[in-house]
C-alpha cells in the first residue's frame, strides 16, 4: 500500500508472549498490507548481543547507558544489525535467549530502543511487533493485536526452530524456559506483558499462520485500511 500525502501514517501493533508467533504473523500481515515490518524483539536481542559482547551487567544502568550511546541498532533489508554488523543468526543464540529478557527489563535500554522504534513509526505505515507496542511504545496505533498461545505450544514451536537451525534442545527445558520468561515479563516493573485495553486478543493454539493472519487482515479491513 503506498503512502497518500494527503493521509496520516497507519500503524499496527502486534504484541505478545514467545513462541506466539506473533513475528511470523506481524511478517506476513505487513508483507501482504506492502507495509514496513518492525521486529523490536530482535532490537532488544541486538543490544543483549552488544551487553555480551562489552561484558556489560545487566544490573550495571549507568554501563548499559552508556553502551545505549555507544552502538547503533537498525535494520537493512529486514535484517538486524549492530553497528553495521548482520546480527541476525547471533541474536538467536541459545545465550542470548534469556539475556534479552533482562536486557529489555532495563530502563536504559528500553528509553533507548523506544526512542529508535517511534522514529521509525513516524516515516511509514508499519506493522511493528514486541510485547508493549500497543501499551507504551505506540499507545495511540490505529489498530492492536495480542497473540498468544499455551506454554506448551509455544515451547514446541520454539524446540522445532531450534531444531531446524540445527541446534541441539531439549522438549521440556524449552517450554520451562517460555514459563519462566512468561513469569518475569508479566511482572516487571517496567512496561509489563500485558495486552492493550483495545487489543485484539487471538489465540493461536489451534490456528495455523494463513488463519491468524487471514483473521488479522479482516479486523484490519474493518478499521478502513
Amino acid at each position: 500500500m503506498k503512502h497518500d500525502k494527503n493521509r496520516k501514517r497507519l500503524v499496527i501493533a502486534v504484541d505478545g508472549p514467545a513462541g506466539s508467533g506473533k513475528s511470523s504473523a506481524g511478517r506476513l500481515l505487513a508483507e501482504r498490507l506492502s507495509y514496513r515490518y518492525i521486529d523490536t524483539g530482535a532490537m532488544y536481542r541486538a543490544a543483549a548481543v552488544a551487553a555480551h559482547r562489552s561484558g556489560v551487567s545487566v544490573e550495571d544502568d549507568e554501563a548499559l547507558e552508556q553502551l545505549m550511546k555507544d552502538v547503533t541498532v537498525s535494520f537493512v533489508s529486514g535484517r538486524i544489525h549492530l553497528d553495521g554488523e548482520d546480527v541476525s543468526r547471533a541474536i538467536r543464540e541459545p545465550e542470548i535467549d534469556g539475556l534479552s529478557s533482562a536486557v529489555s527489563a532495563r530502563a536504559p535500554i528500553r528509553t533507548a530502543l523506544i526512542a529508535v522504534q517511534r522514529r521509525m513509526a513516524e516515516t511509514s505505515d508499519v506493522v511493528m511487533e514486541g510485547r508493549d507496542i500497543g501499551t507504551v511504545v505506540l499507545p495511540d496505533a490505529d489498530v492492536k493485536f495480542f497473540i498468544t498461545a499455551s506454554a506448551e505450544v509455544r515451547g514446541e514451536r520454539r524446540y522445532r526452530e531450534r531444531i531446524t537451525r540445527g541446534e541441539t534442545a531439549d522438549l521440556s527445558e524449552v517450554i520451562e524456559a517460555i514459563k519462566n520468561r512468561d513469569e518475569r515479563d508479566a511482572h516487571r516493573k517496567l512496561s509489563p506483558l500485558v495486552p492493550a485495553d483495545d487489543a485484539e486478543v487471538i489465540d493461536t493454539s489451534t490456528m495455523n499462520l494463513d488463519e491468524v493472519v487471514d483473521y488479522m487482515m479482516e479486523r484490519v479491513k474493518k478499521h478502513g485500511i
